[in-house]
């Protein structure tokens, strides 16, 4: 479960980096980038809720 947390705090760091990108310097590269970075950590997200609740049994 350490590791998975680790991989959402390295991808939003991803994503913070390039929102950050496309909201100050209008990057419209980074904003792509940005958005596919909020779908793996969506994902991420699920697989964390489903490991929590199974060691919280």
């Amino acid at each position: 479960m350490k590791e998975l947390v680790d991989q959402i705090k390295a991808e939003y760091e991803v994503f913070e980096k390039n929102a950050e990108a496309q909201v100050e310097k209008g990057n419209k590269a980074a904003g792509a980038r940005a958005r596919k970075a909020a779908l793996n950590i969506m994902k991420m997200m699920k697989e964390f809720r489903k490991v929590s609740v199974e060691s919280a049994k």
